[in-house]
């Protein structure tokens, strides 16, 4: 249990290297792009390059994923400090809020398919060559 724990915290804590590379690439570079989002991008990069294997984060992120809903509780009470929200534009920020998470969702489903469709086929291709590769053939 304590090895658990232990593993957990220096997962996040190699997350959290990875947002304090970005803030510094933010402050070094002046990019336009917060400090998490070009953090993440290293991760990203990292992980897809194989640079850091998926495990050395894996349990720290499930566990910052299954506490995410704590980190939204302060804003939304803090909703109640601005009535303004309940009237007809803070309806309109609403209905935009909603209508672009619903399109982001859709648009990443569609990225997902995609993506999906290419690995199989990349498999289906591999499959083939295997086959064709154990056949012998007389000219």
């Amino acid at each position: 249990m304590l090895k658990r724990v232990v593993r957990i915290i220096v997962q996040i804590g190699i997350l959290n290297i990875f947002y304090y590379m970005g803030v510094g690439i933010v402050a070094l570079l002046h990019v336009p792009l917060p400090g998490s989002v070009i953090g993440l991008l290293l991760l990203a990069l990292s992980l897809n390059f194989k640079i850091i294997k998926v495990e050395y984060i894996q349990d720290g992120a499930g566990f910052l994923i299954g506490v995410l809903t704590l980190f939204f509780i302060p804003a939304t009470v803090g909703v109640i400090d601005y009535p303004e929200l309940f009237s007809t534009t803070g309806l309109l920020i609403m209905l935009a809020v909603i209508v672009s998470t619903l399109i982001s969702i859709y648009v990443t489903g569609l990225l997902s398919q995609m993506v999906e469709k290419k690995e199989l086929a990349k498999k289906e291709t591999e499959a083939i060559v295997e086959e064709r590769e154990g056949e012998l053939t007389v000219d």
